[in-house]
């Protein structure tokens, strides 16, 4: 059950992530750097591309993914065509991983290091959800600050 619903809320932030890349008028206005804000909304879809496939996909899911931590924040003017190809490729990363995962392994170390301490599985996989929770809305602000346009991209309806 409670796989089911880490599952359900990772899904639903994907989901997320991928309205609110539609919500921007052009590929250009993703890459748009805001005063005060390290990162563009492009370099954290891309960051959280790299981080799914990594530590969902790679780690749990076996999937053979090599992530390239430093390209996720160097790269620039990534068409948002190919935005949604890598965060379509990190969903299948979490939904091979929930292929491997029991309850039973929740409680066994997670087989790599995300902090200086050792953690659960289940304690690591709220800390990577909390993750892209926190990453999501900063992709929302982004958006609203570079575009102007306040619509919700109702990324906090509960997960089917």
């Amino acid at each position: 059950m409670l796989l089911d619903e880490l599952k359900a809320f990772l899904l639903r932030d994907i989901a997320g992530i991928g309205r609110e890349l539609e919500l921007y008028p052009d590929d250009s206005s993703v890459w748009k750097n805001v005063a005060g804000l390290p990162n563009s909304a492009g370099n954290l879809v891309l960051h959280l591309s790299g981080s799914l496939q990594h530590f969902f996909g790679a780690t749990l899911g076996n999937t053979g993914y090599v992530r390239n931590r430093d390209a996720e924040f160097v790269k620039r003017d990534v068409p948002r065509s190919e935005l949604s190809k890598e965060l379509a490729d990190a969903k299948q990363g979490v939904l091979a991983a929930f292929e491997h995962l029991t309850e039973a392994r929740l409680e066994q170390p997670f087989p790599a290091r995300i902090t200086n301490t050792e953690l659960s599985t289940r304690l690591t996989l709220l800390q990577l959800i909390t993750h892209v929770s926190y990453h999501l809305g900063q992709i929302d602000y982004h958006r609203r600050m570079v575009t102007g346009n306040p619509a919700s991209a109702d990324t906090i309806a509960p997960p089917e």
